[in-house]
């Protein structure tokens, strides 16, 4: 198994087959608004300008699970991160990442790469997995590990 099995929607509502990034070095993270680590969004891009040339991307999901951080539609999200961050890596529709109705890829990514002692649950927004060329989950990152600091783990990969 790994992400290219899995279907999700563009921002912009296209359903895409997740293959679409076969043979990158992937970062998939789920973001937020209105959350204290929003600004992470401007060194994601960062990241993504410096790397992707190199066969790296980035895939945001927007996720409205912790404290409503999350609470614009689709259009809004999109503008806020265009406008705010520049950013220009792929953004997805806003998906629920833990419970009943969590993402069958989040699902697979909380299983395949576990948290702190071993913890499947998603804790916040900004939650990091960095999946390699094969699409298989490598690692997973805390919100607060700053995206700048992935740069030796995306190497590593690339």
């Amino acid at each position: 198994m790994s992400i290219y099995e899995f279907n999700a929607r563009l921002i912009d509502g296209e359903e895409v087959s997740l293959n679409r990034f076969e043979g990158n070095v992937t970062l998939i993270v789920n973001t937020a608004s209105k959350c204290g680590f929003t600004p992470q969004f401007g060194e994601l891009q960062e990241l993504f300008e410096k790397y992707n040339e190199r066969g790296f991307t980035i895939l945001g999901f927007p996720c409205n699970q912790f404290m409503n951080q999350e609470p614009g539609n689709e259009e809004e999200i999109k503008a806020f991160c265009q406008l705010n961050y520049g950013v220009t890596f792929p953004m997805f529709e806003k998906i629920d990442v833990n419970g009943d109705d969590a993402h069958p890829l989040f699902s697979y990514l909380a299983k395949e790469a576990p948290g702190i002692m071993g913890s499947k649950r998603i804790k916040w927004n900004f939650t990091k997995f960095l999946i390699g060329r094969d699409g298989k989950p490598v690692k997973r990152f805390a919100p607060n590990d700053k995206p700048g600091e992935l740069s030796k783990d995306i190497e590593n990969l690339l």
